[in-house]
């Protein structure tokens, strides 16, 4: 017992010799600091002064040094805004000694007039050494607006700016500028800043502000007259972190054929505003999102982000949902199941349905229904199936992602307005006109959500439009497709639906878009307006959502073009406004992406076999000559030798000019770049060798963007 009491005592007289150790210490630290303080505020000097005495003379105060906003890029590495820095050129003129500054002052005095030419040599002079006779002042701005880095490096060369003993004075007041080497494509996707916080305001600039705004560094600086700051020295600053750089999934190409198929259609039918969305299936990754808005006569601009935030009536692009609703929950054949819509209009309680075909369908299918956009039709098999279980339909809804919003990583989203029976503007007819798309609000990103999930097979994927973060060459931040790993209906219902959607283009209401190389699948959808609480005739808001090729879907597109003017009613309906702005840009993607088509037919080998020697005719008259062979043609740019029977061979003329695809078949690949590059196309190719086949048919002619892939062995 007495050991153990002892060794109590003696920890405890340890314990306390420890507190008093560190005690020691920090008082002493607090004395070192203290001392310091005093050493610094009252001993120690800067440029031959006493900090006290630049304390009581100026203005110091540590200032925020702002960091270099980071970058974003499209998908293809293409800069879309970046940050560029510019100056403010000033002069502090004591700095400077008396013999230096008496020896250069003309010489600077000329450069500012030759360069700047805001005043004359006497008044810059003059100016300047006012300032340096002053007891107050002692900095002066040289030029009222800043310049850029190129010229900023031509003035370090200047007296006063260039390092040089008993000289100096020379500043830069650095400031940075947003620049948008493509706008005003996509501007509103990419976004902007706040002018007054610098901050970002909309677009991918906002949705990721801190990544790209870095950190801010700090420096102590002197405020001299009109609030202008300069840096007094390096010993207390903190140098700021330049922020991270973006990588979008926008591909300019796709931007580019979206926005001017977009913009041509609203200013043809005078609309008030469009807006069109380019998605990849697998992935969700978004290539093209465009809003226009009018301003003034027959000028669009980007103003708002329709396709993020501008909740409409989806209208019939609504009978899709319905449709899967009825097919999960009946697992009915859409080709068996007839439904007569007799004239085209009916009664239901205080709601007239009416069908935009004058004289009704008659007896037609659900699948029929479904691909004439039949409004009877649809509440037809609604009554039948679903008035008396309303809360069934909103399961499915609910189901079908449609009661929240997509989830995308950018601010500004609108959830969608979807109303249950707990809602107050429920009523006896609320399921009625949800059925084909009215009594609620959604945004043209979700609706195209649900188009690309049927597209990729049931499984619902969430929009993307970042796809990494970089800090220069490192990856910090890869962000991943999200896949729901449970179909939203079953495997049969979705493959009815797509047979449906493709119907829409090759018998229904949008078969005037019907492709020849490709198929594609999708449904119209013409909405009446609401204005001042009323739906109006003759007002619609217009879109097709789908996507292509039907048979192995790649893109979903979506086309909006809100309240077309200028033709009869029937030309404004989505079939004749939307539907061919999405034909257009389909096509021009088709064009673009070589992956999409198919192979031909043909069997380039054996013609790769026959033709032996394919290129310029001066290159394969020495070779001609060096074997004793048949003399070429004369007068030909452009040959090929063919050996014929017995061994002998035989040239004769390859047009390459005339023909928008020539054939390339035989030749090298350093000689079908240069034809092609020379034409416009962008190449790829695969294999090594002569080439022996090409993705497009030779005597072809393409439209749009032109790409070709070219197959060498």
């Amino acid at each position: 017992m007495r050991s153990s009491r002892e060794g109590g005592q003696n920890n405890k007289q340890a314990l306390i010799y420890r507190a008093r150790t560190v005690s020691g210490f920090l008082l002493l630290l607090a004395v070192v600091v203290f001392v310091k303080l005093i050493r610094v505020q009252f001993y120690e000097t800067f440029k031959g002064k006493k900090w006290s005495a630049y304390a009581e003379q100026n203005d110091l105060k540590l200032d925020t040094i702002p960091a270099m906003r980071g970058n974003i890029y499209s998908s293809d590495g293409s800069l879309l805004a970046t940050s560029l820095p510019y100056y403010y050129v000033g002069l502090d003129v004591k700095a400077s000694s008396e013999a230096y500054f008496d020896k250069n002052i003309d010489a600077l005095v000329n450069k500012l007039v030759r360069h700047f030419g805001e005043y004359s040599a006497e008044r810059y002079k003059q100016r300047i050494v006012a300032i340096r006779r002053s007891k107050r002042s002692r900095y002066l701005r040289l030029k009222s607006r800043e310049i850029s880095y190129l010229e900023r490096e031509k003035v370090l060369d200047w007296p006063f700016f260039r390092r040089e003993k008993g000289g100096g004075g020379g500043k830069f007041e650095t400031v940075y500028r947003r620049y948008e080497p493509f706008m005003p494509m996509a501007d509103r996707t990419i976004g902007g800043l706040n002018p007054r916080t610098g901050k970002g305001w909309v677009g991918v600039e906002a949705s990721f502000d801190k990544k790209l705004s870095g950190r801010n560094g700090v420096e102590l600086v002197e405020r001299v007259e009109g609030g202008v700051r300069i840096p007094v020295g390096d010993a207390l600053n903190i140098r700021p972190e330049p922020g991270l750089d973006v990588y979008t999934t926008l591909d300019m190409n796709f931007q580019d054929m979206a926005e001017s198929a977009l913009r041509r259609t609203l200013r043809q039918y005078q609309a008030d505003y469009g807006c069109v969305v380019v998605m990849e299936v697998a992935t969700g990754e978004i290539r093209a999102m465009a809003n226009l808005t009018r301003r003034g006569d027959q000028d669009y601009r980007e103003v708002f982000n329709y396709a993020l935030a501008g909740s409409t009536d989806p209208g019939s692009t609504f009978k899709l949902p319905t449709m899967m609703a009825i097919l999960e929950e009946t697992g009915l054949d859409p080709n068996r199941e007839w439904v007569n819509t007799g004239d085209g209009l009916v009664h239901y309680r205080s709601v007239k349905i009416e069908d935009t075909k004058r004289g009704g369908h008659g007896n037609i299918t659900a699948r029929e229904v479904m691909e004439k956009s039949s409004n009877v039709g649809v509440h037809l098999l609604m009554e039948k199936y679903f008035y008396h279980k309303p809360d069934k339909y909103l399961q499915y809804l609910k189901q079908f992602h449609l009661t929240t919003p997509t989830g995308i990583h950018m601010k500004g989203e609108k959830p969608p307005l979807i109303r249950d029976r707990t809602s107050k503007q429920w009523s006896r007819t609320s399921l009625t006109f949800m059925s084909y798309g009215y009594e609620l609000q959604m945004t043209p990103l979700q609706t195209l959500t649900l188009y690309n999930a049927v597209a990729n097979g049931g499984y619902w994927v969430r929009p993307m439009m970042v796809r990494q973060i970089r800090n220069a060459e490192e990856v910090v931040d890869q962000l991943e497709p999200y896949v729901e790993e449970t179909p939203l209906c079953s495997p049969q219902t979705i493959r009815k639906v797509q047979q449906m959607l493709e119907g829409v283009v090759e018998r229904g209401t949008a078969r005037n878009i019907s492709a020849s190389h490709y198929r594609i699948a999708g449904k119209t959808g013409t909405a009446q307006k609401l204005v001042n609480g009323r739906y109006m005739v003759g007002r619609y808001s217009t879109s097709f959502a789908g996507y292509f090729p039907a048979d192995k879907p790649k893109y979903s597109c979506i086309v909006v073009i809100d309240s077309p003017r200028g033709f009869s009613k029937e030309q404004l309906y989505a079939g004749s406004v939307a539907a061919p702005v999405f034909k257009e840009v389909a096509d021009r993607i088709y064009a673009y992406d070589i992956s999409m088509h198919k192979p031909t037919r043909e069997k380039p080998a054996e013609i790769a076999k026959t033709v032996k020697w394919v290129g310029k005719s001066n290159e394969l008259s020495a070779i001609s000559k060096a074997l004793n062979l048949t003399p070429l043609p004369e007068g030909e740019e452009w040959v090929q030798g063919a050996v014929a029977s017995a061994g002998k061979v035989t040239w004769q003329a390859r047009p390459v000019e005339r023909p928008d695809v020539p054939d390339l078949r035989g030749m090298a690949l350093r000689d079908a770049l240069y034809i092609l590059e020379n034409k416009g196309f962008r190449v790829s190719f695969k294999g090594a060798g002569k080439v022996v086949e090409q993705s497009l048919p030779p005597g072809s002619k393409v439209s749009g963007q032109k790409s070709i892939l070219l197959t060498l062995q």
